[in-house]
């Protein structure tokens, strides 16, 4: 028979491990969240970037170039071409790196700035597409923002090694596999004992909303971390690039009013791996994904003839390019 305090001390028991449970979640929150990360402001000013040459990118990609999945070699190479004749304007350390899947020729295209020697930072973005999508923000936005940073450090030259890849095969058939451009640039980058200092990958940084309910997530309960609008970019990282995510977020927000979020969190958590960071962490490397989150946002994600250019909001897109000009001049 249960007595008063038989079941005083039973409510004490539960009341505590519901405690220490409240407790790990908050704990954990944190740590993935990093929400006590302040903005580091810097002394640099910061460029301006043109909405006009973010646009004139993106529909040369996702309309002259279209489709530019990996069947459509020409297409394909035409837009590799694109982006090289853009980056030459910027860089004389201009470079391919052609790779050979199934019988066929892709190629990395690469621009360097700085010194050639010391810790490098890599930016990248891929630019094929997925089967017939347009794939404007899928992911000519991300090398339309690596064309603007190119632009911008030809005038603000980087004090430490700068390298801008554009690569070919990060859509299916290829993703997730060895046969993905970033694969074979980062497999190159650990052969030849290259240092680097941290590894960002441009996934997807045009898609914004401020309808409510315009984003959402892998679990329902991170609607109360972030927010429900999708309003934000985010730094996604694997949970051993805390430090490294903390950095990069601290930088942007200090850069741009836009709001920055972070993630860290273990791969079983949908999206947190899918972008060519992967292939920088399977070789050790510092690694995050700027994003705006793919298809938690973007109804249109690998839709056939969908995300288009009138889609995108290059005024905000243009402010994740500067706070990621801000990480490159201060990490």
């Amino acid at each position: 028979m249960l007595t008063v305090s038989k079941i005083k001390k039973i409510a004490i028991t539960l009341l505590t491990i519901t405690s220490l449970l409240m407790v790990g979640f908050i704990t954990s929150c944190s740590l993935m969240t990093q929400s006590s990360i302040k903005a580091q402001h810097t002394s640099t000013i910061i460029p301006a970037v043109s909405n006009e040459q973010l646009i004139q990118h993106v529909k040369q990609l996702s309309i002259t170039n279209h489709p530019r999945n990996y069947t459509n070699l020409d297409n394909l190479n035409a837009a590799a071409d694109y982006i090289k004749q853009q980056l030459s304007l910027y860089s004389v350390k201009i470079s391919e790196q052609p790779f050979q899947v199934e019988d066929d020729t892709y190629r990395n295209i690469i621009a360097r700035f700085g010194p050639e020697q010391g810790e490098r930072i890599v930016i990248g973005a891929h630019y094929d597409s997925c089967g017939m999508t347009r794939g404007a923000d899928d992911n000519a936005s991300g090398v339309a923002g690596l064309l603007e940073l190119a632009r911008l450090l030809k005038d603000n030259p980087p004090t430490i090694p700068v390298e801008l890849v554009a690569y070919s095969l990060e859509e299916p058939p290829f993703f997730r596999t060895d046969n993905m451009g970033s694969s074979f640039h980062a497999r190159w980058l650990a052969e030849t004992k290259q240092p680097i200092k941290l590894m960002i990958s441009l996934e997807m940084i045009g898609y914004f909303s401020d309808k409510p309910n315009s984003q959402h997530f892998p679990f329902e309960f991170m609607k109360k971390l972030y927010s429900d609008q999708g309003n934000f970019i985010a730094v996604i990282s694997n949970m051993d690039n805390r430090k490294v995510t903390g950095k990069v977020k601290s930088l942007m927000m200090g850069a741009t009013d836009l709001p920055i979020y972070s993630l860290n969190a273990p791969t079983f958590v949908t999206g947190v791996d899918f972008s060519d960071h992967q292939h920088y962490w399977k070789n050790d490397f510092p690694a995050v994904m700027v994003t705006d989150t793919s298809f938690y946002r973007n109804h249109h994600y690998h839709e056939e003839d969908g995300d288009s250019w009138d889609e995108l909001d290059y005024n905000r897109m243009a402010k994740v390019v500067q706070g990621v000009y801000i990480v490159i001049q201060h990490y």
